[in-house]
């Protein structure tokens, strides 16, 4: 796809902060938005090659003179509020999640933007004993994940009414560089890296984990194929669902660990679950992706990239470990 004008909405964030590469490398004139009191140390190295601005997506004047001053042609939202444990205010997703992807949605329609494609999230579905379809009702079981699915409907509907081209990528377990630091595969690589393995939970936890870079191409290419009043929704996921247990296993091979892991370390959460996997048949129909990076060369990516980082950067990775 040829250069363009794009906007990154949640780019002090982990994929945000890969997207952003990503557009910057291929040449496009690239506005990043990041909230208020965000930690900005993806971005530090960006500054000379994008635009970065702090805006509160709740404010829909900010973000309407943000959007508008950038007159982006690609609008990739996805800043969110309650991916993260630690994040519990519901107020603050619904205000975030809902309000502030109209905010953007509207503000980038009214920019002229072409196509937007929104992040959204395969906790959308809820607990599912099969790979769920984009046609299945969503069922979701967290407040984030119907913060989520209410963003999804809202994109549609906005595509169908205004004859808009915004396409929703429910993400998988996406993992890989830029990924909070505190998150098990980032522990997991950055023990493997000495050659040891984090404390883990129940072995039988299931997640379909999808490398960032390949996410990113999902990004990509639903912004160049996107279909004015579709609303189209797509899974972005590998297809096939690992357990911690394999993953340890995986690990164990990939960094040459002679121990056994330490389970059961951390009590069970309200999403895990024994079977997460996702039906990714009509992003490879219609947009021509597929997860490509096998789980160890994504683990070995990964654990490159935090080798070759400086002290600075890496540290964060480094002494995050005893946290996973």
């Amino acid at each position: 796809m040829p250069a363009a004008r794009s906007l990154v909405t949640g780019a002090a964030g982990f994929i945000g902060a890969a997207l952003a590469r990503r557009l910057i490398a291929r040449g496009d004139t690239v506005t990043l938005l990041s909230g208020p009191g965000s930690d900005p140390w993806r971005l530090a190295a960006l500054r000379d090659d994008a635009h970065v601005l702090e805006v509160d997506l709740r404010d829909a004047d900010a973000v309407g003179r943000a959007v508008g001053s950038a007159r982006p042609e690609l609008v990739f939202h996805l800043a969110a509020h309650g991916a993260y444990s630690w994040q519990r205010s519901l107020p603050r997703m619904i205000e975030t999640n809902v309000a502030g992807s109209a905010h953007v949605a509207e503000a980038a329609l009214a920019a002229g933007a072409r196509a937007i494609v929104n992040a959204g999230s395969s906790s959308e579905y809820g607990l599912k004993d099969h790979a769920p379809p984009e046609h299945e009702l969503p069922e979701p079981n967290s407040a984030y994940a119907v913060t989520k699915a209410s963003a999804t409907l809202l994109g549609g509907w906005l595509a169908r009414e205004r004859g808009a081209a915004i396409t929703t990528l429910r993400l998988y377990s996406a993992y890989g560089p830029w990924e909070e630091p505190r998150r098990l595969m980032p522990a997991l690589v950055a023990a493997g890296l000495d050659r040891r393995l984090p404390p883990l939970a129940d072995p039988s936890i299931a997640r379909d984990f999808v490398f960032v870079e390949d996410v990113c191409d999902a990004f990509l290419l639903a912004a160049e194929r996107a279909e004015p009043g579709a609303g189209a929704v797509y899974n972005v996921g590998g297809g096939r669902q690992t357990t911690l247990r394999e993953l340890a296993e995986v690990a164990r091979r990939t960094f040459s660990i002679e121990e056994e892991p330490a389970w059961a370390a951390f009590p069970a959460r309200d999403w895990d679950t024994d079977v997460w996997v996702a039906d990714a048949r009509r992003a490879e129909a219609e947009l021509g992706w597929r997860a490509r990076t096998s789980l160890e060369a994504g683990l070995a990516a990964f654990a490159q990239w935090i080798d070759e980082l400086p002290a600075e950067v890496a540290g964060r990775y480094r002494t995050a470990v005893g946290a996973a």
